[in-house]
This record gives C-alpha cells, structure tokens and sequence, in this order.
C-alpha cells in the first residue's frame, strides 16, 4: 500500500518560521535587558545572540530597521536603537494614544469577573510586597503583571494591526527603561498603586477616570526615565483591604 506521508517542509515554508523566530528572539533580548539602546552589534554576534542562522538574521534586519529598532552605520556595523529625548518624546505619545482608546474601551467590554481576577492579581503583588523580602522572583511577576494589563487591554480591541503596532512601540519604550527593564524594588508599590488607582475607574466603568488616571501612569513612567519627580498621586492602595 503506497504511504500518503506529508512531504518533509521545503525551504520556502521554513523560511518564514526563522524569520518569526530570530525576531521573537530579539524581542525576548530587548524584553530581559540583554540588547542594550546604542549598542554596535554584527551580523555574526546577532546571530550568536539570538540562537540563528546567518540566513534568518539577514532577512531579519530589514525588519529591525524599518521598525526603528536598529539601524546599520557605515564602516561601524549594526547599532541598536540610541535612546534620545526624540525617540522618548515619540514612544510615549504613541504608547498614550493607542492606550488611551484601548482603555476607554476596556472599561465599557470587560466583564466584572475579569476586572476582579486583574485586581486580585495586582493585590495579591502589593500583600507579598509588604510582606517583604521583595526578591528577584516577586519583582518579574510584578513586571508581568503590569505589561500585562497594558496588552491585555490593547488585544481586548480585536485589531491585529493595532496589537502589533502596540508591541513594535513596546520594544522601543523597553529600550528607553533599559535600566529599569523590570520593576525596581523601590518602585514597585508605586506602580502597583497607580495600577490599582486606574482599576478602581475601570471597576466604576468610568471613561472619563479612566482616561485620565491612564494618562497620569504613563506621564508617571515617562518622568520616571527622564530622571524627574513622580507626579503625585491622589491615592493610595492603602485605602483596599490589602493587609
């Protein structure tokens, strides 16, 4: 009886996995601070870098470029995106616009269970961090926790061009906060805080709160990395039962 095996995978369907991969590996470099803004980089040490081969990582450049991530420098090679008052001054407003419409949207879509489970997620973060100590394990579940709100809000629209113009833009804020790529134990109850204080308009289903307690994190976090003082803040996690 003849075999009706599939046909082993040509290099025309791999192709495009590799260049999926080398760029899901990049983004896992920039994500745990290990690219650093204005770093030169060959191709070969890229490659080393991200686990690939030569091939993927050239047709992977092309990308990085047009995404603003990289660019190459004649005589000098490929260098990383270089952090500048521009680019911070960019990334933020982007991240503001596409944010600001996903959370008004948010607060009208989300269903009260979801709304708790994301609360729960973030108190049970401030009740541990109060507890103490506030180690490397609890900081990288704090970092997930508040990306993760983020994401969740801008996937909750269903648009994939905006999910992935949102990430792009991500990758660009992440360089910017190389230095505090996780949550640093000082900040951590801070930003737990202004979380919890943006929840609380979300659980009132109030856009209007929303709205603007999104737009003071994200003044907060862009301060944050200009090296200028938090913007206070009119509440504090203290006033939940978060013992």
């Amino acid at each position: 009886m003849l075999s009706h095996q599939p046909p082993p995978p040509t290099a025309a369907v791999r192709a495009p996995n590799l260049r999926a991969q080398a760029y899901e590996n990049f983004r896992q470099q920039i994500m745990r601070a290990q690219i650093r803004p204005g770093q030169f980089i060959s191709q070969r040490e890229l490659m080393q870098l991200l686990a690939m081969p030569l091939g993927a990582v050239r047709e992977l450049i092309p990308r990085l470029e047009a995404e603003g991530l990289l660019h190459t420098v004649p005589q000098r090679g490929l260098q990383i995106a270089n952090v500048d008052l521009k680019l911070i001054k960019n990334a933020f407003e982007l991240r503001l616009l596409l944010e600001r419409e996903a959370a008004v949207r948010f607060a009208t879509s989300a269903s009260d269970g979801e709304l708790e489970r994301i609360e729960a997620e973030h108190l049970s973060i401030v009740r541990r961090a109060r507890a103490g100590p506030i180690d490397e394990a609890l900081l990288a579940e704090a970092t997930q926790v508040d990306w993760g709100l983020h994401e969740h809000m801008i996937d909750a629209l269903g648009n994939e061009l905006i999910s992935e113009a949102y990430r792009i833009n991500s990758l660009r804020v992440r360089l910017i906060k190389f230095e505090h790529s996780s949550l640093a134990a000082d900040i951590l109850l801070a930003a737990m805080e202004e979380h919890l204080w943006f929840i609380e308009a979300l659980r009132r289903r109030d856009a209007a709160a929303v709205a603007e307690r999104l737009g003071h994190h994200i003044e907060s976090a862009r301060r944050r990395v200009l090296g200028l003082p938090r913007p206070a803040l009119p509440w504090s996690s203290s006033q939940l039962d978060a013992p």
